[in-house]
């Protein structure tokens, strides 16, 4: 079973993150499951969301304490939460943020995992530039394809159209497929 943590803050769609990873993972074949946890339901307060993706049916409904990877949607939360507790040691890190790992203070995620399984992107711009709003979670959920390799693209892109109506679902597709990208260049560099 791959499990995937998203940490973000409310109003930044982590939730809808996970739902469509979820769905996506279901369109490339698997069985998914994705729910969120969070304590007041405000705008701004911190959320977390969770995506399990296996080959047979998921039957645990417990939290993600082990996470296979972890996307961190709002890098402010780097030192106010145990973002990275229970990190698988082959995990994956993707970290919406224009500062490098070493720049966001975070050094022993290098010493203890593999680099190229640690990202960090500029999600937020790439919502800006194609969606016209700061909304990084189509963003990332493409940059988590690049990483991770544990969903297609056009698994994704196919959850946003089910989900969005036409204009908003081609603008996160575009933003998906630019983060898509983004994420190779840094991990293929």
């Amino acid at each position: 079973m791959f499990e995937v943590r998203m940490h973000g803050r409310g109003g930044q769609g982590v939730v809808t993150a996970a739902e469509l990873l979820s769905v996506a993972a279901f369109i490339d074949g698997h069985e998914a499951q994705a729910f969120p946890s969070f304590g007041s339901e405000r705008m701004g307060a911190p959320v977390m969301s969770f995506c399990r993706i296996d080959d047979e049916a998921i039957r645990v409904r417990e939290p993600v304490t082990s996470p296979d990877a972890v996307v961190v949607v709002d890098a402010s939360l780097l030192h106010h939460v145990e973002l990275f507790s229970g990190l698988a040691p082959h995990g994956y890190v993707l970290i919406n943020s224009t500062r490098s790992l070493e720049e966001l203070g975070i050094d022993e995620l290098t010493e203890r995992h593999e680099p190229d399984r640690l990202v960090t992107i500029d999600a937020t711009e790439i919502a800006r530039e194609f969606i016209g709003r700061p909304l990084p979670n189509v963003c990332l959920l493409g940059a988590f394809a690049a990483l991770t390799g544990t969903v297609k693209l056009e698994s994704i892109e196919a959850a946003v159209l089910d989900r969005f109506r036409a204009s908003v679902a081609d603008q996160n597709i575009q933003a998906a497929r630019a983060a898509y990208t983004a994420c190779q260049k840094v991990t293929h560099a």
